[in-house]
């Protein structure tokens, strides 16, 4: 990759993997790179939960719609509202895992990695679910889980840009 765009163009949803594990090594830059982000008043409410186990990946594919593939492992990136004081500040926590969420799906891109990310908040039966499964304490919501391994399908790189979508000045 020569540049940032590159890598930007480059990820796309994979949802086709191969039977591989993701070194240990990979997964924690995957984490570093996501706790990199911008964070509101940086309050860095995100925590992240690493499953491998085939029975607890069972447990999610099975939890989740759109989770169906056959990832070896995820990452459910979480918001963890006991950092908050004020109701306004709690407000941001969406957007805050939202990009850990992104910095983690480029760098899974730029490691060789291929990535899907599943929606769990705000629908209450998957946050319930994804909850049960993870152990996760009342006050750590679950935003989505992210499937990884190495991609077993091809994409080509591109852009979404759509000319009619921008607006100059006004809409």
């Amino acid at each position: 990759m020569n540049n940032v765009l590159d890598l930007i163009y480059q990820r796309r949803s994979i949802r086709k993997y191969l039977p591989q594990a993701v070194e240990k090594e990979k997964v924690e830059s995957l984490l570093k790179a996501a706790m990199a982000a911008p964070s509101a008043m940086n309050k860095r409410p995100w925590e992240f939960v690493v499953v491998s186990s085939e029975e607890k990946m069972q447990q999610i594919r099975k939890a989740l719609t759109f989770a169906k593939f056959n990832a070896p492992m995820a990452i459910s990136v979480c918001g963890n509202l006991s950092f908050f004081r004020k109701a306004m500040a709690e407000r941001y926590w969406v957007q805050d895992c939202s990009a850990a969420t992104e910095n983690l799906l480029l760098a899974a891109a730029g490691l060789g990695l291929g990535a899907v990310w599943c929606g769990v908040y705000p629908i209450h039966n998957y946050i319930h679910r994804i909850s049960q499964i993870l152990d996760l304490p009342e006050f750590v919501i679950p935003l989505n889980v992210i499937l990884l391994g190495y991609p077993g399908e091809e994409k080509a790189a591109r852009t979404q840009y759509d000319e009619k979508r921008v607006h100059w000045e006004k809409y």
